[in-house]
């Protein structure tokens, strides 16, 4: 499960800033640009084709594209994908994998006049202001075309939640990486899921906001893992040393686990069709 900002605390506290003001985080994922494209889990394919059935036609903006993973998925069900992606680095290695690719922050990202038929962002969207992307995802569209934003939200099984939890609060008390084992999954996207429709909403170019769910499962080694932990936004800042220690934690409790384990994944989205 990635990690995410925190949400603002409770009445008469002080107030966390929204994730899309966490831009250390936002853009510390290019570190290792090629571990996040191997590692990261991929869409569920009936999101890809609920969003191509949905849209007018097949050219498609990838907000946040990373290393390409979603607009690969995109561009195998016949889309024309253009990414926009703040991290240079991250940027460099999609155009290797075959992307166009422009860099810019996709709030301040000029469209030149071009018009496409959908903006979608995976795993994204939170770093992105909710009402200044919307509105510039309006100004991208033609009439008709779809913004759709989504999240995969993997919890693992309940035993093996509880010994990850432990490791953390054992090793990284009250981070950022920890607060992940401390509410399910599903919960930190659905706040989310509702920002993200807020936002749409907000813009007033958007039909109502639409919220669609995908069920679906990956089995995980004890590796292949692993390899993924690094590349999640409580992890892309440890001082090594401390990475080792949380990785054999986690590992450790993989191999109690009988190495290796069943994710199982809800890929939430928010979609509407400009007006």
């Amino acid at each position: 499960m990635p990690t995410l900002p925190p949400e603002p605390s409770e009445q008469g506290l002080p107030r966390e800033p929204p994730p899309h003001q966490h831009r250390d985080v936002a853009e510390s994922f290019g570190a290792d640009a090629a571990r996040y494209d191997r590692a990261r889990p991929r869409y569920p394919q009936a999101l890809v084709d609920r969003v191509v059935a949905a849209s007018p036609g097949p050219d498609v903006v990838d907000v946040g594209t990373g290393t390409g993973i979603a607009a690969r998925q995109f561009q195998a069900a016949g889309c024309r994908v253009l990414g926009v992606e703040v991290d240079p680095r991250m940027a460099a290695l999609a155009r290797r994998r075959g992307l166009t690719v422009e860099v810019a922050a996709f709030e301040e990202w000029d469209p030149a006049g071009r018009a496409f038929d959908a903006v979608v962002s995976g795993q994204t969207w939170h770093w992105v202001d909710p009402v200044a992307g919307a509105a510039r995802a309006a100004r991208t569209l033609r009439p008709g075309g779809r913004v759709a934003v989504f999240w995969n939200a993997g919890e693992p099984p309940a035993d093996l939640a509880r010994a990850f939890a432990e490791v953390y609060r054992r090793l990284l008390p009250d981070s950022l990486a920890a607060r992940q084992w401390t509410m399910p999954a599903g919960d930190a996207y659905a706040a989310l899921a509702l920002r993200a429709a807020d936002g749409m909403r907000a813009a007033g170019a958007f039909g109502t906001p639409e919220h669609w769910r995908f069920a679906w499962e990956r089995e995980y080694s004890r590796d292949e893992w692993l390899d993924q932990v690094p590349t999640t936004g409580g992890h892309t800042g440890l001082p090594a040393a401390l990475l080792e220690q949380v990785l054999k934690g986690v590992g450790a409790a993989v191999d109690a686990a009988g190495g290796g384990f069943t994710m199982r994944y809800t890929t939430v989205a928010v979609t509407a069709a400009r007006t």
